[in-house]
């Protein structure tokens, strides 16, 4: 197949959650022999941090606005056979306007930040990368999130008719054991950007237990800290790390901690990307709950969850073979259910049962 995709960026990983994910998946769909076109407008916040400047065995289309790319877009629309238009693309509006009056096969939303899109609309507030029309127009939803609650607020809100998840996903090849590093090394790592949403969990989570625990190391990584950030003298700091460094974060860290955004962990079935690239690298999982996690890792098997500072304290405490072996047991389901070729292999298998006439298309739901 041709796939074109109208996507926020796969060019940067700095600061967003997609770049890694589109880069997992179009690798392996160049591999199954399906030949991607990625539209990414040409912004100066990614262009500065750019870590990826071409599309293995498909196209990386760089844009300074959607009138100078639009000719070209026409084209790859009216010759793909499925065309995806993402959350938080810059040019999702006149994106989907295109690919409505224009695409010839498969028409297909994904939404990799459903929580936000449902939370926006039951404030009422607009979501810029939906129309008035919301989604009933297209052929195939996509959903970074599960469960029934999705589902349901995904037809009932936006008029989506075929909706199915498509979660995150590591890439094993990036994503694997490594030898550690002592500049990485520490008790209790966390990854992750900046949020406001997430800084109250971050903060009993992490920050709390850090100061309980002086005698031992802990480090965050990431982008866009605040200078009022509540530091301590054992909390380290690495600025924005690269996808290829993450391998080295997470196999250097006794314990590892993922911290779920509000919207996400109240939606439920949502896992974090980090949740896998950190179980692929064989780094022992702490998690925030939220339903429906046990459908991802085995609670106290595959991962420990934590819900206030003593659950950490335990944690950081607990025997170092008991770590090692639920991070075996999470490292290899990780690699059999959630990996990047996994995901590539469902997205197609999801593409393909849609193909049919739209017409024909059921109202339906799938986990």
């Amino acid at each position: 197949m041709k796939i074109v995709i109208f996507g926020l960026t796969i060019s940067s990983s700095w600061g967003n959650g997609h770049a890694t994910l589109w880069r997992g998946l179009c690798k392996n769909l160049a591999r199954m022999g399906h030949h991607v076109v990625f539209y990414e407008r040409d912004v100066p916040y990614y262009a500065g941090t750019r870590d990826l400047f071409e599309l293995p065995r498909g196209r990386l289309e760089l844009y300074p606005s959607w009138n100078a790319i639009r000719p070209n877009a026409l084209t790859d629309v009216t010759d793909a056979d499925a065309v995806i238009v993402t959350s938080y693309c810059p040019d999702a509006l006149a994106a989907t306007e295109l690919v409505l009056e224009e695409a010839r096969r498969l028409r297909v939303f994904y939404d990799l930040d459903t929580p936000v899109t449902l939370a926006k609309l039951r404030a009422g507030e607009t979501v810029p990368y939906i129309g008035p029309r919301g989604l009933s127009d297209f052929d195939l939803v996509l959903s970074f999130t599960g469960g029934p609650r999705a589902f349901e607020e995904f037809r009932r809100r936006l008029g989506a008719r075929r909706i199915v998840a498509l979660y995150g996903h590591v890439d094993p090849e990036i994503h694997r054991p490594v030898e550690r590093q002592p500049h990485y090394e520490a008790h209790l790592s966390y990854l992750g950007t900046y949020s406001v949403d997430r800084q109250h969990v971050l903060e009993t989570l992490f920050v709390a237990p850090a100061r309980q625990r002086q005698g031992l190391r802990f480090l965050i990584g990431g982008a866009q800290y605040p200078p009022d950030f509540p530091w301590s003298p054992n909390i380290y700091f690495v600025r924005h790390l690269p996808p290829s460094e993450h391998a080295a974060f997470f196999a250097s860290s006794r314990l590892t901690l993922n911290v779920t955004r509000p919207a996400m962990a109240e939606m439920g079935w949502c896992p974090s990307g980090r949740l896998f690239e950190a179980a692929a690298c064989g780094a022992p999982l702490l998690s925030d709950a939220w339903d429906g996690i046990d459908d991802f890792f085995e609670p106290g098997e595959e991962i420990l969850l934590g819900r206030d500072e003593t659950d950490v304290i335990a944690a950081i405490e607990a025997n170092d073979e008991v770590l090692l072996r639920m991070a075996s047991r999470a490292r290899e389901r990780t690699l059999a259910w959630h990996g990047s070729a996994k995901r590539a292999t469902e997205l197609v298998e999801h593409l393909e049962r849609s193909s049919g006439p739209r017409a024909d298309l059921p109202i339906a739901q799938e986990a």
